[in-house]
């Protein structure tokens, strides 16, 4: 049956934000070939939510004390959003060095 999954972040610079995944985040990677880098995640979880169209995904990253991160992601001068309580957590946007927006957000449902 399913043994993982693989997420996927297009970037028109890619590997500026591979290098953020590898320095900054410290994510363990393999390099698949050519400066490929795959890389693994902390524990993850999927959920299903309506919507009005099919094949829309969205990734959002967890943590435990988002101003703690919005304050690591500063001193890194990686840009985010103000804090927002969006009911289910709450939520910050960071611009990745390529230039693409990641939602990052502390939850306050149960996790699995």
């Amino acid at each position: 049956m399913i043994n993982g999954a693989h997420t996927v972040i297009f970037s028109k610079d890619p590997q500026t934000d591979r290098a953020f995944l590898r320095d900054v985040c410290k994510f363990p990677f393999v390099d698949a070939g050519e400066g490929w880098l795959i890389f693994s995640l902390p524990p993850t979880e999927i959920a299903i939510h309506p919507g009005n169209e099919n094949n829309k995904h969205e990734i959002y990253f967890t943590c435990d004390d988002i101003n703690q991160f919005s304050t690591q992601m500063t001193e890194h001068n990686i840009d985010s959003s103000p804090v927002q309580d969006v009911g289910w957590g709450l939520l910050i946007y960071i611009t990745l060095p390529g230039g693409g927006k990641l939602g990052v957000y502390q939850p306050k449902h149960k996790r699995p």
